[in-house]
C-alpha cells in the first residue's frame, strides 16, 4: 500500500454505540451516566480533565474560594455576636490547599473509573467530527445513533492593548495562586468577576472592579443593587461606563490606562484578573463536516437542543445559552427525554434559575419584572424584606429582600432573591413555576418557625393584601356571618 495512503481502521478500533458524548461536564456526564443505566451503549470522550470546567476550574473551586473568604470575614465581624472580632491571618497556600481538597474529594464522582463501572466507554482524547455520523478520538471512529456536544465554554479574553505581554489570571487560572495579592484589578463586573473580588477583598487584597457597562447589567437592578451596594461597603472599588485603552507592566506592578465621561485616568495594582465573560467551545470539532452550524455565540440548537444535524444535539455552555452547571444538567434531562421516551420536551432558556454567590447571595427564577412587563403588560409585583424575618435577625443578616412577579390573575411569572442563601430560598419558586402553579399555592404550606424561607409565603400572601379592603369580599364574609 503506497505511503500516502493511510491504512484502514481496525475493526477493533471501530465502535458502534446509542450516544457518544462528547465533553464530561455536569452535563455529559449525567447523559452518560442515564442513557447507560437505560441499557444504552454509550461512549464518552474527554480531552482535557474528567468532571470539566465546573469541578476543575469553575463553580467548585469558586465556591471553596469564597467558603474561605466567608470564614475570614466573620472572624472580622464578629462583634455583633458578642464575641471579639479580630484580623485573620491568611495563609493563601493553605486556601489553594482547601479548595485543591475539595476538588480532590468531588472528583471520584466523576473519575473514568466511576463511569467505566456504570457502563460507560470513556476515551480520553479530542474528538472530532469527519461526517455525519462519524466522529474521531484517539484511535477510535466512532458511529453512533445519537451524538451530544458538551464541550462547555472558557474565559473569553478581550482585545485590550498590551494585553498579551502582561501576566494576568482568568477566572480558572485564579485557583492556582497561593501568593498575597495587593491590589487586585478585575476587568469584568458580572458575576464570576463579582464573587472573586468579593473573595480576595475579603482575604486582604485591595480590589478594583471595571465594566465597560454595568455591573451586574443582566440582573435586575433593584435587587443588583442590594449587592453592590454591600461590596461598596467591604471597600470594593467598582468603576462602570469604563474603556480600557491599554494594560502594561509585570506581576508586581499592573498598569490599566482607561477612559471614562469624567476623562483619561490610570489604574496600578499589583495583579489582573480578566472576567470579561466566556465563550463556547466549539473549535476543532468539525461541525462542518457534521452539518452543525455555529456562531460567535455557540452552536445553533432548537427548542429541543437538536442541531441542524438530526443525529446531534448539544448542551449546556456551548449552545451559548445560560451558562451555569446546573443548566447544563438540565439540558441533558431534556435531551434523555427526547430521545429515549419521544417527549416533546422544550430547554427553560432564560427562566432557568441563576445565583450569583456574593455575599448576600442573588438569585432568580422565571422572568425579571422588566421581561414580565414587556410579555404580559400589567404585572403584580410582591417584595418581603429579610429584616422582617426572625431568623434573619438572628443571624444578623437583615440585607436584602424576595421580589415576585405574577400576571394579574396570580399566575407565577418570576421571583427573585437578594439576600443570605438566597440561592437555597429561590428554590421553591423554581418549582413552582415549572409547575406552573398560582400564587395562592404558595400560601398553602406550613413554613418551619424560623427559618430564612418563611420570606416566600409572607410575600405570597401580599397577594392578597388588598382583599380585606375589598367591598365584595366584605359583603361575603358579612352574609357568612349571618349564615352563622
Amino acid at each position: 500500500m503506497p505511503k500516502d495512503v493511510p491504512e484502514p481502521a481496525s475493526p477493533s478500533q471501530n465502535i458502534e454505540a446509542d450516544f457518544c458524548i462528547i465533553g464530561a461536564g455536569p452535563g455529559g456526564l449525567t447523559l452518560a451516566a442515564a442513557a447507560a443505566a437505560f441499557g444504552q451503549r454509550v461512549v464518552l470522550i474527554e480531552k482535557h480533565r474528567m468532571g470539566g470546567d465546573d469541578l476543575n476550574y469553575g463553580s467548585i473551586p469558586s465556591k471553596a474560594l469564597l467558603a474561605a473568604a466567608k470564614r475570614a470575614n466573620a472572624m472580622r465581624t464578629a462583634s455583633p455576636f458578642g464575641i471579639r472580632g479580630v484580623e485573620p491571618l491568611i495563609d493563601l497556600a493553605g486556601v489553594r490547599r482547601h479548595v485543591k481538597d475539595v476538588i480532590a474529594r468531588l472528583a471520584p464522582n466523576a473519575s473514568a473509573e466511576r463511569f467505566a463501572g456504570l457502563g460507560v466507554r470513556v476515551i480520553a482524547a479530542p474528538a472530532k467530527f469527519v461526517d455525519r455520523s462519524t466522529v474521531t478520538a484517539g484511535d477510535f471512529r466512532i458511529r453512533a445513533r445519537r451524538f451530544v456536544i458538551a464541550t462547555g465554554s472558557s474565559p473569553r479574553i478581550p482585545e485590550i492593548s498590551g494585553l498579551v505581554e502582561v501576566p494576568y489570571f482568568t477566572t480558572e487560572s485564579i485557583f492556582e495562586n497561593a501568593t498575597p495579592i495587593a491590589h487586585l484589578i478585575v476587568i469584568g463586573g458580572g458575576a464570576s468577576g463579582l464573587e472573586l473580588a468579593q473573595a480576595y477583598r475579603r482575604l486582604g487584597s485591595r480590589v478594583t472592579v471595571l465594566d465597560a457597562a454595568q455591573a451586574l447589567g443582566d440582573e435586575d437592578p433593584e435587587l443588583a443593587l442590594v449587592v453592590l451596594t454591600r461590596l461598596n461597603s467591604e471597600g470594593i472599588v467598582i468603576r462602570e461606563g469604563v474603556n480600557i485603552k491599554r494594560v502594561s507592566g509585570e506581576r508586581g506592578r499592573i498598569l490599566v490606562k482607561i477612559e471614562t465621561a469624567e476623562g483619561a485616568d490610570s489604574i496600578e495594582g499589583s495583579d489582573l484578573l480578566i472576567a470579561a465573560g466566556r465563550k463556547a467551545n466549539v473549535a476543532d470539532l468539525g461541525l462542518d463536516a457534521a452539518g452543525i452550524e455555529a456562531t460567535s455565540a455557540g452552536i445553533t440548537v432548537n427548542a429541543g437542543l437538536r442541531t441542524g444535524n438530526r443525529r446531534v444535539y448539544a448542551i449546556g455552555d456551548v449552545t451559548g445559552g445560560a451558562q451555569s452547571d446546573h443548566a447544563a444538567t438540565h439540558h441533558a434531562e431534556v435531551v434523555l427525554r427526547r430521545t429515549l421516551f419521544r417527549r416533546h420536551t422544550k430547554a427553560a432558556g432564560r427562566s432557568a434559575p441563576r445565583v450569583v454567590f456574593t455575599e448576600p447571595e442573588l438569585a432568580y427564577t422565571g422572568l425579571s419584572e422588566a421581561e414580565a412587563r414587556a410579555k404580559y403588560g400589567g404585572v403584580n409585583v410582591l417584595r418581603w424584606p429579610y429584616h422582617e424575618n426572625d431568623r434573619a435577625q438572628a443571624e444578623r443578616e437583615t440585607d436584602g429582600h424576595i421580589k415576585v412577579v405574577t400576571s394579574k390573575r396570580g399566575a407565577i411569572l418570576g421571583a427573585g432573591i437578594v439576600g443570605a442563601q438566597a440561592g437555597e430560598v429561590i428554590q421553591m419558586w423554581s418549582l413552582a413555576i415549572s409547575q406552573s402553579l398560582n400564587i395562592k399555592a404558595m400560601t398553602r404550606w406550613i413554613s418551619p418557625h424560623p427559618t430564612l424561607s418563611e420570606i416566600n409565603k409572607r410575600a405570597a400572601f401580599r397577594y392578597f393584601a388588598t382583599s380585606p379592603s375589598n367591598p365584595y369580599v366584605r359583603k361575603v364574609i358579612a352574609l357568612l356571618a349571618k349564615l352563622g
